[in-house]
């Protein structure tokens, strides 16, 4: 088949129509964060066995990364930078191009219990995938300040004498543990639910792939 002819294929024909979603820019910070996210609470967690803070709570090996405690604090520090320089780039473009603006606000609290039970009887659109509804706006505003508190509680932990101010502000070393953890636990939860919607409505995950919802028939 040729260049131009698989251009006119139905599959060309079907990703390129219908209006951009995602520019560019999101779908890749969009694709590496997941990328550092599953790699710093792989890592996490055969760090936190290392030194639990409930005695009940262990991660399995099958679902840890790095094997050992040395090895998951090399993925972890790895992991961080790529976190922390593409969600610097996310943000900053995010604000730039005034995406977070259009996308994320007004968040009303009424909007949010109406479109939350909504969701609970099922009858929550998706139509429109350029449009986020409220639970989704007070969702995606939640994962961005978790991901800020994980990093600096993260740092708190990680440099404790350099960054005492930071440690102190999270009211001390033991207490940043206990910050960080819950902020990993929030995320995972995230996760688990943006996870669920993919797979629930296939669509918005073809317009994270190719920037458009469209699809063939």
């Amino acid at each position: 088949m040729t260049i131009e002819a698989a251009n006119h294929s139905p599959i060309a024909r079907g990703l390129a129509s219908g209006p951009l979603i995602h520019p560019l820019w999101v779908r890749v910070t969009h694709w590496i964060n997941a990328l550092a996210m599953f790699m710093m609470i792989g890592s996490g967690w055969q760090i936190y066995d290392a030194s639990p803070l409930f005695h009940f709570l262990h991660f399995p090996t099958q679902i840890a990364l790095g094997d050992w405690l040395a090895g998951a604090l090399l993925w972890h520090f790895a992991a961080m930078w790529l976190l922390v320089i593409n969600g610097v780039v996310y943000i900053a473009l995010g604000i730039l191009t005034g995406r977070f603006r259009r996308k994320l606000l007004p968040i009303r609290l009424t909007d949010v219990a109406s479109d939350f039970i909504a969701a609970l009887r099922g009858k929550l659109s998706h139509d429109d995938l350029a449009v986020y509804n409220a639970v989704q706006k007070l969702l995606y505003l939640g994962v961005l300040l978790a991901g800020v508190v994980i990093v600096l509680s993260g740092l708190s932990i990680w440099k404790p004498v350099q960054f005492k101010w930071l440690t102190a502000v999270f009211g001390g070393y033991d207490r940043a543990r206990y910050v960080h953890f819950f902020a990993m636990a929030s995320i995972v939860a995230f996760l688990t639910v943006h996870i669920a919607l993919a797979l629930i409505v296939p669509k918005s995950l073809r317009a994270m792939i190719f920037g458009r919802a469209a699809g063939v028939s």
